[in-house]
């Protein structure tokens, strides 16, 4: 099960798990989109808003009655403005900590039993969650979305301890800077100038496809190797705050 399916890295993962072989079920909000994804590559269509406690339940009881569930890739979250604590809305960081920590615990609480059930038939499941280098490093305008990334990244680090002798890995993905066509867009409001500068002129920023290979690549590996982190870049950005603008080339003497 793909969560955020509808765009971005979650719509590149249902690709990619659907070409390695997958039968998945993409969740997400829009349930149009969805269905054009449904028809296109062949997976199972779900809509559901993962900030409701009865949607999540409706969703684990539908997969119960549709097949095992092996893995849980978590790819759903977001941010909501780029305001200096001071000048932040409580709403936006509220909103934030129910899309990325809360929907989180709710998956898990809801589709833990189902892995179990799939690691006592298979011999292993998986979790994977796609948090963020915000989880990991502060910047100034990203206070409310480190905090959320970075309570998620804590929920991960615990479930593996929680589960520490069970046959099922629980993986993090951090992603640093993807260009995809809604994160930036959505976090800025709809300012498609402001969202465009972000990106301006940086050589090769990760793309959604990049993280979705990452993924299909932890789901792949032999059952008994756990990618605990993995942070991964593109190549301009060397650090949360160090971003190269223009051509990367090799240093003259």
């Amino acid at each position: 099960m793909v969560t955020g399916a509808s765009s971005g890295i979650g719509e590149a993962t249902a690709r990619a798990l659907r070409t390695a072989g997958w039968d998945v079920v993409g969740v997400a909000r829009r349930a149009e989109r969805l269905r054009r994804l449904e028809e296109e590559i062949g997976i199972r269509a779900y809509a559901a808003d993962l900030t409701s406690a009865a949607d999540v339940d409706a969703l684990a009881g539908w997969l119960a009655e549709t097949g095992r569930v092996d893995a849980l890739v978590h790819v759903a979250g977001g941010a909501r403005g780029a305001d200096r604590v001071e000048d932040g809305a409580a709403e936006d960081w509220q909103w934030m900590f129910e899309v990325n920590v809360l929907s989180a615990q709710r998956l898990v609480a809801g589709l833990l039993p189902q892995l179990r059930a799939a690691a006592d038939e298979t011999g292993h499941a998986d979790t994977v969650f796609v948090t963020s280098t915000a989880a990991q490093t502060a910047y100034v305008g990203g206070a409310g979305y480190n905090a959320a990334k970075a309570g998620e990244a804590m929920l991960v680090h615990a479930l593996r301890l929680e589960l520490n002798g069970e046959p099922i890995r629980v993986v993090e993905v951090a992603p640093g800077m993807v260009q995809t066509e809604e994160f930036t867009l959505n976090r800025l409001r709809g300012d498609a100038q402001s969202a465009e500068r972000v990106y301006e002129g940086v050589e090769a920023p990760l793309t959604a496809t990049d993280v979705a290979d990452v993924i299909a690549y932890a789901l792949a590996a032999p059952a008994h190797v756990n990618l605990d982190l993995v942070t991964m870049r593109p190549v301009a950005q060397s650090a949360q705050h160090l971003l190269a603008r223009g051509p990367l080339r090799p240093r003259t003497a």
